[in-house]
C-alpha cells in the first residue's frame, strides 16, 4: 500500500511541471489577431450586436468559420483540375 502511495505522489510530482510548460508555449493573442478573428466572424454571419441569441450565435458562426478554413484557404472560389 505504502509504494501505491509513493508511486502516485512521484507521478503527481513529474506530472506538474510538465503540464505547466505546455501551458507556458502559447502566446497570447495580438490586438490585430482578435480583430481579424472578429472580421472572419462577421464575414460568415456573426452579429456581435445579437446578445440575444449570444452562445448560439457565435458557436455558429465558428463552426462555419471552421468548416470554411477545413477546405482551405478559399472554400468559396473556383475549382481547377490540376494540369
Amino acid at each position: 500500500m505504502k509504494s501505491i502511495i509513493q508511486t502516485a505522489v512521484l507521478a503527481a510530482i513529474v506530472a506538474v511541471p510538465a503540464m505547466s510548460f505546455a501551458q507556458t508555449q502559447q502566446q497570447p493573442l495580438t490586438r490585430a489577431q482578435v480583430r481579424q478573428q472578429l472580421v472572419d466572424l462577421r464575414a460568415v454571419g456573426y452579429d456581435p450586436r445579437d446578445w440575444v441569441h449570444y452562445p448560439e450565435n457565435i458557436q455558429a458562426a465558428q463552426a462555419r468559420l471552421d468548416a470554411a478554413h477545413a477546405y482551405g484557404p478559399d472554400a468559396a472560389g473556383t475549382t481547377q483540375s490540376g494540369h
